[in-house]
């Protein structure tokens, strides 16, 4: 007998047979402290460290939240320099974090890390406006590792950091692309430049990393286009130290005319032959201009720190001048346009 297709009490269609789900245990997910950002493995691959310290997930590092990750309060490096954070953030937004930090788990809330190295990159990224940052988890890492890691870190050296920039060059990249590529500033690239083409008794000093200070070298070399032979000879003695002060000492020296005086009995080394007339009563008696400073001392402020510049030295290049900070007195170049002029104030 045929069915009959007006019986709506036979369906039609064999129903599918509905489909089994796994039930969830429910303690699974309990006690991550990461309630709304789902399953761990969209944060971490793997938080689970092998034996031999890395994620059991191939080796391969993780992007992990920032927010889940904390800074060492025990972290051995006390001191960030705000412009070399600024630098690392500069390079992070155009090529990322290329080498990924080390973390923990957090043994005091679960779901939570605390970095074992890393803390620069880390800073950096937050200034970069990152919110994840690739991450390795070692949970076998001591306070005694991260004093290591400090201690054995070593950066370039500025004649390697000279021969890169040298090879740039020969590849006719501007100064400018390598600036931004390594997250420099010009003038940072403009002084090390200077070093591949250096005069023979400054190249020997650089080259056998006598005087390894770049402000220094480049000091040495404006002081020798003036007086080469004063330069060479001070250099010549092994024994003498090439300091900050020593070579402003040279410089004071040479450019009174110390280097001439001993060897010409012209009197011409010596500031000349007509003595100067005495001011007049006229002069003497003159009150001074109270709408003019003695000597201007204009302040500044660059990367958030205080300091001035230093008009007394010439620039590398058009568009940049010399600085000095006021916390620890070092003294460098920048770009004009990186600066916020702050006062102009009598000295």
């Amino acid at each position: 007998m045929m069915a009959d297709p007006t019986d709506e009490t036979k369906p039609a269609v064999k129903p599918a047979k509905p489909v089994r789900r796994k039930p969830v245990d429910a303690a699974q997910g309990s006690g991550l402290g990461i309630e709304g950002l789902g399953e761990l493995s969209g944060l971490l691959s793997d938080p689970t460290p092998s034996d031999s310290g890395t994620p059991a997930s191939s080796g391969k590092a993780s992007e992990v939240v920032m927010d889940l990750i904390e800074e060492d309060p025990h972290q051995p490096r006390t001191y960030f320099d705000q412009a070399s954070l600024e630098e690392l953030a500069a390079t992070i937004a155009i090529r990322g974090v290329k080498t990924p930090i080390s973390i923990r788990p957090n043994p005091d809330a679960e779901g939570r890390f605390i970095i074992n190295h890393g803390a620069r990159r880390f800073r950096a990224s937050g200034i970069a406006g990152k919110t994840t940052i690739p991450a390795f988890v070692d949970g076998d890492y001591t306070e005694a590792d991260q004093v290591i890691e400090n201690l054995q870190r070593d950066a370039l050296t500025a004649r390697e950091i000279a021969e890169y920039i040298g090879r740039e060059l020969a590849k006719k990249v501007k100064k400018g692309d390598i600036a931004k590529a390594i997250g420099k500033s010009n003038a940072y690239v403009t002084q090390h430049a200077a070093l591949l083409d250096l005069p023979d008794p400054i190249a020997e000093i650089f080259q056998s990393e006598r005087c390894r200070d770049v402000t220094l070298i480049n000091e040495l070399v404006g002081l020798y286009k003036k007086h080469p032979e004063g330069v060479t000879d001070w250099l010549a003695d092994e024994e003498q130290e090439i300091t900050r002060g020593t070579v402003k000492l040279l410089k004071e020296y040479l450019t009174s005319g110390g280097d001439d005086g001993e060897r010409d009995d012209s009197g011409e080394g010596q500031g000349g032959s007509e003595p100067e007339p005495a001011p007049t009563k006229e002069k003497e008696e003159k009150e001074p201009d109270p709408d003019k400073l003695k000597k201007a001392i204009v302040i500044v402020q660059h990367n958030g720190r205080p300091g001035r510049l230093l008009l007394n030295r010439r620039p590398s290049y058009e568009g940049a001048s010399w600085m000095k900070y006021d916390d620890d007195g070092s003294e460098f170049e920048a770009e004009l346009s990186e600066v916020r002029l702050l006062s102009v104030i009598e000295g």
